[in-house]
C-alpha cells in the first residue's frame, strides 16, 4: 500500500501523466512536452538530447524523428530508451524507461501532415546527425526539395514515430527541505495486461 493522494492519486499512470502535462501546458513558457531522451550507442556509451513528446497514449509515449539520425539508429539497435520530463514551473518531473517500436503508419502520416510546410520540407532536406559543410548548403538543399516536393510533401520514408512502452514510470514532486515525494510504478513486461506495482521512494 502507498499513501498516494492529491497529485499522485489514481490507478492509471498514463492518466496521471496526461493530467500533469495539461497543467504544464498552462505554466511552462516554452515546450512543456520537451523530454530529455536517453539512448546508448553500440559500445554502451549513453547519449541524451531534447526531443518533443507529442502523444501520451493509453499504454505508451510517442515522439517523431528522422530514423536515420543517431538516436534513430540507436533506438533501432537497442530497442530500449529512457526519458525525463521536467517542469521547472511546477517543480515536478516524470521519468520513464521501456521498450521502443516504430510508429510509421497512418499516425505518423497524420502528424507529419499537421506540421508547418517549412518543417516538412526541412525534414526532407536534413540528413540529421551527419556532418554538414555549411548552413548555406543546407538552405540550398531546402530550396531544391521545395521545387521537387511542392506545397504538400508526403512524409519521408526515413521519418516517423517511435513509441516507448514503459516498464517503469516515476512521478516526482518537489518537497520542503528537499524531502521530495517520489512514486515508482513498475511492471514485469511492457504489456497492457501486466499489473503495475507502486512504491514510494526515498527522496
Amino acid at each position: 500500500m502507498t499513501d498516494r493522494t492529491g497529485l499522485f492519486a489514481g490507478d492509471d499512470p498514463f492518466a496521471i501523466a496526461r493530467a500533469w502535462m495539461a497543467e504544464a501546458e498552462k505554466t511552462e513558457i516554452n515546450d512543456p512536452d520537451a523530454i530529455a531522451l536517453a539512448t546508448v550507442d553500440p559500445s554502451g556509451l549513453p547519449n541524451v538530447r531534447m526531443v518533443l513528446l507529442r502523444q501520451i497514449e493509453d499504454n505508451g509515449f510517442v515522439f517523431f524523428t528522422n530514423y536515420e539520425s543517431q538516436k534513430g539508429q540507436e533506438l533501432a539497435a537497442s530497442g530500449k530508451a529512457a526519458f525525463v520530463l521536467h517542469w521547472k514551473s511546477l517543480r515536478r518531473q516524470i521519468r520513464v524507461r521501456g521498450v521502443v517500436a516504430r510508429e510509421d503508419g497512418a499516425q505518423a502520416d497524420d502528424y507529419f501532415a499537421s506540421r508547418s510546410l517549412k518543417s516538412r520540407l526541412g525534414a526532407w532536406a536534413s540528413k540529421q546527425s551527419r556532418p554538414l559543410d555549411s548552413r548555406a548548403s543546407l538552405m540550398a538543399d531546402v530550396a531544391k526539395i521545395t521545387v521537387e516536393k511542392g506545397t504538400n510533401p508526403p512524409r519521408p520514408p526515413f521519418w516517423g514515430g517511435f513509441r516507448i512502452t514503459p516498464v517503469e514510470i516515476e512521478f516526482w514532486a518537489d518537497g520542503a527541505f528537499r524531502l521530495h515525494d517520489r512514486f515508482r510504478w513498475t511492471r514485469a513486461a511492457p504489456d497492457p495486461s501486466a499489473p503495475w506495482t507502486v512504491q514510494r521512494l526515498n527522496p
